[in-house]
């Protein structure tokens, strides 16, 4: 079974009031063509993985390795 509806105001309000009972357990999924905010690894995943053979600590002192920076002393 299929409802349609539209977000207002971060609420899923339904083209059929009614069509559900109260506190019915639902999925919800966006139509294509939604404008959905994509997530950090949605825009970073075909880059994510490329790169073999790294410093086990690059994390921890990118900024050395990268451009040489040394860090300061608290």
């Amino acid at each position: 079974m299929t409802y349609r509806g539209q977000v207002r105001n971060g609420v899923v309000v339904l083209d059929r009031p009614g069509g559900l009972p109260e506190g019915a357990e639902v999925e919800v999924s966006a139509l294509e063509g939604a404008d959905a905010t994509p997530t950090l690894f949605d825009r970073l995943k075909d880059v994510v993985g490329i790169v073999d053979e790294l410093p086990p600590d690059m994390a921890e002192k990118h900024d050395q390795y990268i451009h040489g920076a040394v860090p300061s002393s608290p």
